[in-house]
């Protein structure tokens, strides 16, 4: 019965200590490396309203990290748990991957940071912050979402995927496509149209040029990428336009002003990485830059898989 005794009491003491553990492990965690702040709903309503958060509308102006009234979830649809082009339900699982933009292996707080300075056109968010964790823990939380859900439901609702033409981008034709079918939305000029009389509560649809849109670094610069997003994604709710029509519209957007990043040529360092649609130099090849921005593309592509071959 003695022996008995000490046996229940031992496992007693042992689950007090293990139990008590945990919970200064987690309290740890909380305190010392995680702020507080830093849940996965902070870091959604940071995707939605990333201007307010950290953006042009944050009273603190050490808290502006953004500099467009632009929110994450004006490119991820439904702040990206919606399965398609730029979901984010399986970006965690992407990540760490090496980056041919930046020369290195880059992780996901690397990635969100990439598109802070240019989608977002602001500047680098501390890696240890409550908004960078938060984020983070958003997606990664979108993650185990996606792994919970059926098949069915993984599928996306978008048409076949775009497919390059094989022809220089008409930028003329673009705009009339804009014309018809974009300019409702996005504005004559490409203003967008804002959510309210208050431009720090961000854009009921984005502008997509102008002093408020991405810069000139981010990859929806890149007419190919462009052209794959609006075909799956625009017009919002009427995803009808073709191959051809999504190529030229994307060329006529991306021929418009929009701000402009510093320190571009030091992209890419090694120049055969970079992107054939990338619209900036230097370039590793004698395509023009004209070919680059519009295209066609096919004879970039045959150029570098030729050095390959060579190799």
């Amino acid at each position: 019965m003695l022996e008995r005794k000490v046996i229940i009491l031992a496992t007693i003491v042992l689950g007090i200590l293990i139990v008590s553990g945990a919970v200064f492990v987690q309290r740890s965690l909380t305190s010392d490396r995680v702020p507080a702040a830093a849940t996965a709903e902070y870091g959604r309503q940071i995707l939605r309203q990333t201007a307010a958060i950290i953006g042009p509308g944050q009273a603190d102006p050490e808290m502006r990290y953004s500099g467009s009234h632009l929110a994450c979830a004006s490119c991820h649809i439904n702040t990206g748990a919606e399965p398609g082009t730029l979901s984010l339900f399986q970006t965690s699982t992407r990540y760490p991957r090496f980056s041919g933009r930046d020369g290195r292996e880059g992780d996901l707080r690397d990635r969100i940071n990439g598109c802070m300075e240019r989608s977002m056109n602001g500047r680098l968010l501390p890696r240890d912050s409550a908004e960078m964790i938060a984020m983070e823990a958003y997606i990664l939380d979108l993650g185990n979402q996606y792994s919970a859900m059926g098949e069915s439901s993984r599928l996306p609702d978008e048409p076949a995927a775009f497919k390059e033409p094989d022809r220089m981008a008409d930028v003329e034709a673009g705009e009339i496509v804009y014309q018809a079918r974009c300019e409702l939305c996005h504005g004559k000029n490409g203003e967008g149209l804002a959510a309210t009389v208050d431009i720090n509560d961000g854009y009921l649809f984005p502008p997509l040029w102008g002093s408020d849109s991405y810069n000139n670094g981010a990859g929806m610069t890149r007419v190919l990428t462009a052209g794959r997003y609006i075909k799956a994604r625009m017009p919002l709710g009427n995803t009808d336009l073709s191959d051809d029509e999504s190529y030229d519209v994307s060329a006529y957007i991306n021929s418009q002003s929009r701000p402009e990043k510093s320190g571009l040529e030091n992209d890419y360092p090694d120049l055969t990485r970079k992107p054939v649609d990338s619209p900036y130099p230097p370039y590793a090849d004698q395509f023009s830059r004209e070919q680059h921005r519009l295209g066609p593309f096919a004879p970039i592509r045959e150029y570098y898989d030729s050095l390959k071959e060579a190799q």
